[in-house]
């Protein structure tokens, strides 16, 4: 992560390859107070954006970390991050130490990223310590990982979706990692099962489903845009295709995580797409043309 060099040799393996760099999880709000993560957040910015100055044939861009700990810090953050240091967007993890991201104060921080004409990248966080069952000390078999973050990814998706946030702003562009979690593969739950929002929940708690939601759930689902981070997996990209469409899936691979510091799955993502039934110019748009379009590189 922080080798440039090293990041370079791996690079020179697959020519023609640029990156847009963000920071790797832990978040900077789980790395202790506010006023610590303020520090971490700009020290980081400073960092990427240099890289990007330095190396621009290498690195298309970056996207942003804010101290999410400190709302109104964030904000003043993310324009620093926008207007001095030319960040393409920032990005949130999919609950903020615990908090949902449709808490007010979070969705002001979405709404400042939409009124600046940037993207958002979600990235799921769920710690081992989350146990899956009651009176277990922690998550096991790395489930809170393989399992749990797909699932947290499309739970911050769903909250947004009924925040109303795409009715507010319906071309934001929020980046969903690791090819929109299991989002794609829940079509008719999502379709079918959600237009009968209420009939399964008691009147006492009507609280829980009301929403400003004015569009058909699965329709505001398809505005969310994917990337190919998924291990290699051919399925999981032809999902994601099928469900938001080839020009909402963004070429990713969760460098330098992974087999061979990364490599691996940047060769088994390459072979996947590859291997999608698609035309020359569909698989140049997931890899290149969706990116400088929807992102303006």
């Amino acid at each position: 992560m922080a080798d440039v060099e090293a990041r370079f040799r791996l690079m020179d393996a697959f020519p023609g390859y640029r990156q847009i760099i963000s920071l790797g999880s832990p978040p900077v709000e789980a790395l202790g107070h506010a006023a610590r993560a303020r520090d971490l957040a700009r020290v980081a910015n400073d960092a990427m954006a240099e890289w990007v100055e330095q190396y621009p044939d290498r690195f298309a861009g970056f996207v942003a970390a804010l101290p999410l700990n400190d709302p109104d810090a964030s904000l003043t953050e993310a324009t620093r991050a926008y207007e001095t240091l030319g960040a393409l967007g920032v990005q949130l993890f999919s609950s903020v130490n615990s908090q949902p991201l449709d808490a007010p104060e979070l969705l002001s921080i979405i709404d400042h990223t939409a009124r600046a004409h940037r993207a958002i990248w979600l990235h799921p966080v769920r710690p081992m310590a989350r146990p899956d069952y009651p009176g277990e000390a922690v998550s096991k078999f790395d489930m809170w990982w393989a399992f749990g973050w797909p699932y947290e990814t499309s739970l911050a998706m769903a909250r947004l979706v009924f925040s109303g946030i795409f009715d507010r702003w319906p071309d934001l562009v929020v980046i969903a990692h690791h090819a929109g979690g299991i989002v794609p593969m829940l079509e008719g739950r999502l379709a079918a099962g959600l237009d009968q929002l209420g009939t399964r929940t008691a009147p006492e708690h009507e609280e829980a489903i009301r929403t400003p939601l004015r569009e058909r759930p699965v329709d505001a689902f398809r505005r969310f845009h994917a990337d190919t981070a998924s291990f290699g997996s051919h399925a999981a990209i032809a999902c994601a295709m099928d469900f938001f469409g080839i020009d909402r899936v963004l070429f990713a691979t969760d460098i330098p995580f992974g087999p061979e510091g990364g490599a691996q799955l940047l060769r088994d993502t390459i072979q996947a797409i590859d291997k999608l039934p698609i035309t020359e110019q569909q698989r140049r748009a997931i890899l290149v043309t969706n990116a400088q379009r929807i992102l303006g590189i």
